[in-house]
This record gives C-alpha cells, sequence and structure tokens, in this order.
C-alpha cells in the first residue's frame, strides 16, 4: 500500500514526550490502574483476578461486547465488533467497504486516518471544509451536491476534532438521510461521544440511524483509558461486521486480554470515568477561553461545544508551525499545528483533558509577549 505519512503522528513522535507542558492532548488524564480497579463490581473483579494470558476472541469478549452495546438504541452485541483502538476499526471497515474508483465524502479538518485510507486504497475523495467564519458548521448545500450514485461512504466526526463542534440534530438527520439516499454507507466517527457539555446536545450514534449507519467507538477519550488500545465499530449491519472480521484475521486477530477486562470494568462505572472527564474538561475550557479573551490580539476562536479539543486560530504574523516550534524550544509548550490536518488557517489544536494546564499558559503569555502580544 503507497499511504501518505500521518502527520499528526510524526509530529507527536517528535514531541508528545519531549515537550514537559503538553497543551495539545485529544485524550483525557488516563485513569490511574488502582483506581479503576477499585471500581470493579464483583464480577469484573474476579474476571481480572482468574485472568489467564491467552488468546481471546476475536469479535471480542463476550461481556464487553454486551457493554458495548448498550451505549446503542437497539443494538445487541452481535451489533458490536472489537478492535485495537479505533485506529485499526477504521482501517478495516475501510478494506470492507472500499475498491478502486469508489467514492467518499468526509468532514475536514479531521484525523487523516478518515480519508487518507480512503485514497489509498485508491477511492476519490471529497473533502467538506469546515470553516472558522461558519462557526465550524457544515454547509449541507455543499454536502448534497458532493454525493454521487457512486459515492458508498459518508464520514461525519462528531463531536468534531479538532473544532469542537457539534452538528444540530436535524442536519444530522438530513446527512444520514442523503447517504441513505444515494445508497452511502453513514460512517461516524463517536470517539468524543458523551463529553458534549450539555447532555441535551448529544446526536444520536451512527449506528442508530438504520441499516446503512456505522458508529465508531473507543475507550481513549472520554474514558480516560488510551492505553487499553481497545476500540470498535457497531453497526446494526452484521454481514458487514462478518466482512470486518475476514479482514482483522489479517491485523491483530484478538484483542489484549488484560485490556478486554480492564475495559469491562471502565463501561461498567462508565458514568463515574464520565464525571471524571467532564470535571477536568469544562474548568479547562474556561481556562482557554479567559485567556484568549486576554490574548484577543494573538488568538480568536470558536468555543467548543464537545470533546476534549479546540482548534483557535493564531492572529500573529508568523506561520503557525515556526510558531509552535519556537514556543516548544522556549518555553516546553506544546500545541498542535492546524497544518497537521492540512489546513491553511493558521489553527492550532488545544487540549481540554489534562489538568494542571496553568503553567502552560503561563508560559504561553510570556512568549507571546515576545510578539507584543
Amino acid at each position: 500500500m503507497d499511504i501518505a505519512d500521518f502527520r499528526l503522528e510524526r509530529f507527536f513522535a517528535r514531541w508528545e514526550f519531549a515537550a514537559p507542558h503538553n497543551l495539545c492532548a485529544s485524550d483525557v488524564l488516563g485513569v490511574p490502574m488502582g483506581e479503576l480497579l477499585a471500581l470493579a463490581d464483583g464480577d469484573a473483579r474476579g474476571r481480572w483476578d482468574a485472568l489467564s494470558l491467552g488468546y481471546t476472541e476475536a469479535p471480542g469478549l463476550p461481556e464487553l461486547r454486551r457493554e458495548i452495546a448498550g451505549l446503542y438504541e437497539g443494538l445487541g452485541p452481535e451489533h458490536v465488533y472489537t478492535f485495537s483502538g479505533a485506529e485499526e476499526a477504521i482501517f478495516v471497515l475501510m478494506h470492507a467497504l472500499l475498491a478502486p474508483g469508489d467514492h467518499v465524502v468526509a468532514v475536514w479538518p479531521s484525523y487523516q486516518a478518515l480519508y487518507e485510507i480512503a485514497r489509498a486504497i485508491g477511492a476519490e475523495v471529497t473533502l467538506l471544509e469546515l470553516r472558522q467564519e461558519d462557526g465550524w458548521r457544515l454547509d449541507l448545500d455543499a454536502y448534497r451536491e458532493a454525493l454521487r450514485p457512486t459515492t458508498k461512504l459518508v464520514i461525519l466526526n462528531e463531536p468534531h476534532s479538532p473544532t469542537g463542534a457539534l452538528l444540530g440534530r436535524e442536519d444530522f438527520d438530513r446527512m444520514s438521510r442523503l447517504a441513505a439516499e444515494v445508497g452511502a454507507r453513514f460512517f461516524v466517527d463517536e470517539v468524543y461521544r458523551f463529553l458534549e457539555y450539555e447532555e441535551r446536545d448529544r446526536l444520536p450514534a451512527g449506528a442508530e440511524v438504520g441499516e446503512h449507519g456505522i458508529s465508531l467507538g473507543v475507550m481513549s477519550k472520554a474514558f480516560g483509558l488510551a492505553g487499553l488500545r481497545i476500540g470498535w465499530l457497531a453497526s446494526p449491519d452484521t454481514d458487514l461486521l462478518a466482512r470486518c472480521a475476514r479482514i482483522k484475521d489479517y491485523t491483530t486477530i484478538c484483542n489484549s486480554a488484560p485490556s478486554e477486562v480492564l475495559a469491562l470494568i471502565g463501561l461498567r462505572a462508565r458514568d463515574r470515568l464520565l464525571e471524571r472527564a467532564l470535571g477536568i474538561v469544562r474548568p479547562n475550557r474556561a481556562l482557554f477561553e479567559a485567556f484568549f479573551a486576554e490574548h484577543a490580539d494573538a488568538f480568536d476562536w470558536v468555543p467548543p461545544s464537545a470533546g476534549s479539543v479546540g482548534f483557535p486560530r493564531l492572529r500573529l504574523d508568523v506561520p503557525v508551525d515556526r510558531f509552535v516550534d519556537d514556543l516548544v524550544v522556549a518555553e516546553g509548550v506544546l500545541l498542535l499545528p492546524g497544518t497537521v490536518f492540512e489546513h491553511p488557517g493558521n489553527h492550532v489544536r488545544v487540549g481540554l483533558g489534562r489538568p494542571g494546564i496553568g503553567e502552560g499558559l503561563e508560559r504561553l503569555a510570556r512568549f507571546l509577549a515576545g510578539f507584543g502580544g
């Protein structure tokens, strides 16, 4: 396969674990092992204590799949297939669905795998750009015009990364309906789902819209369990999941046994984990909002409505790549340049999911003073 470098991952390979003040992480702070095990019910604790480190069932631990299915209306464990993180699920799904010459419509900027894998397969990809001046809202007319008889897959990310935007219910329903009308699958990356700041704003899951709907989930973001590397696809179409299973035979085959049991513990205690996550994200959003208000000559943004990331625009007369590199060298503060998404708007991604961002913001303010910001 001839595939482009994953720009975000190459950037993080250089800086993620070297910069002392990471202000752009997309996940919520990882849950300590002791805290997670303390949340286990009797059944899950027994599974952990008796765990044998052998192979696991390829679709995933049955009890884990049952717990995941409980996140969706009308689905059972047979409608869920687990993977080693969300990335593997994306890779497998696209190879199960797409062939050279197929057409894909994807919202952008977004996680590069959501469109780059399709390109590498040989599909033609139409990117629908979100713009800050539109409040990061998708242009539904442009979406309708992008659809073709050859469109096989529509890809949406809600809540959206890197902007933190959230579609309205009417627009979401219209996107799903239009995809169905041309015979396309409606694939929704929902890795930030359950991090809506107002629960009433939560959209239906992609897997809940009908046979053409597919949901992508993961333990990494809202649940604070990125190290488990457990993701999943959910869909009412069991034939599609069977096709994915045959491709997974050539990737990881099955998941890590300890990770599956720990994911089961986390999902059974999801109310506690989501409360923890929002308890970090909401105050950090307020801190960034105050910071950008104080430094309005240097940054502006549309405040996120959900998720653990935001996408402010750098207003200084300096390329964002140079700004980010100079900042991390001078102050040890890491921001993610929007250029890793191939986005030209001089934006940076900020992360809301880590506590203790105050010192990083102080260092960023000191750095901005050198630009008169």
